[in-house]
């Protein structure tokens, strides 16, 4: 595999037929869309959600989740979008930001949630098992559109970039890290990770033996109040630690606020929350069923 990628240049279309031009950035958007939809619908099933209801909320969540991370990658690198108006639109040469995507996928889930009167942090746990799997499918588009790479390398896995889409400074260097490849398989770990947390959470914990009645279901209802958002969490906190080990090899341009990255500020304050949500909800169901 590392001597493939090591050899061949990758290019952005799969195929054209007529005016019909297929790129493979987009085939692997859709494929992770698809993976993620079939992932998301067999968790739901498990936890007794409704079929139709899952797939309504999905509809929603892949326009605006989209839609989010296509503004929030223009928002990043405004003075060129605004030069070039129409690339805005041109999402098939790249240009999703996970950030955004995340932003729009939460506000969506909480306006569903309200509307339809759902449990937030139980559907949060669903799509949360889903993400992984998709965005590891997905990276593997940056790499036929020859975007987001890292710095030059020696190494047998570096990749080859064509001198147009070398970043300035670097363009007498051929080999570039994989970063598409390091972040694919820290996605899918963390995918295999979820999915332990899972099917351990998932499992129906039984009352104490001796513990019946009122107590014993108070004790069910703690248990299953305690694990609710917690895959969500370890989800935003996991992916934070990738992105923020990732930051060190990339060289694409980016905002830089107090002397970091921004994708590294963003990160650092989604596990501060997620850190602090996780507490604070353990807490409350301590306080409100007491061992």
């Amino acid at each position: 595999m590392f001597n493939f990628l090591h050899t061949f240049l990758p290019q952005p279309i799969l195929f054209q037929f007529g005016f019909l031009t297929v790129y493979w950035y987009g085939l692997f958007v859709v494929s992770a869309m698809i993976v993620g939809l079939f992932v998301a619908v067999k968790v739901a099933k498990r936890l007794g959600i409704n079929h139709e209801e899952m797939l309504n909320l999905i509809f929603y969540l892949i326009i605006f989740g989209l839609l989010g991370a296509r503004l929030y990658a223009v928002m990043l690198d405004l003075p060129y979008y605004l030069s070039e108006p129409l690339e805005m639109i041109a999402v098939w040469h790249g240009g999703l930001a996970i950030h955004g995507g995340i932003i729009g996928g939460l506000v969506t889930l909480i306006v569903y949630c309200y509307k339809k009167k759902q449990s937030f942090w139980l559907l949060a746990d669903v799509l949360a098992l889903a993400l992984p799997l998709g965005q590891a499918i997905g990276r593997w588009g940056n790499y036929f559109n020859q975007e987001l790479f890292g710095r030059p390398t020696s190494s047998v896995w570096g990749i080859p970039i064509a001198p147009q889409n070398r970043p300035a400074g670097y363009i007498n260097f051929t080999y570039f890290q994989p970063t598409f490849l390091y972040e694919s398989v820290l996605n899918l770990l963390n995918f295999f990770i979820l999915l332990i947390l899972f099917y351990h959470f998932s499992q129906p914990e039984r009352p104490r033996q001796g513990v019946r009645g009122v107590e014993g279901s108070q004790t069910l209802k703690r248990v299953q109040g305690d694990r609710r958002g917690l895959i969500a969490l370890v989800y935003l906190i996991n992916y934070s630690l990738i992105r923020i080990f990732m930051e060190q090899f990339r060289t694409d341009s980016t905002p830089i606020a107090l002397g970091l990255r921004l994708p590294i500020l963003v990160s650092i304050l989604i596990i501060i929350i997620s850190s602090a949500l996780i507490i604070f909800r353990v807490r409350v169901f301590k306080k409100e069923f007491p061992s």
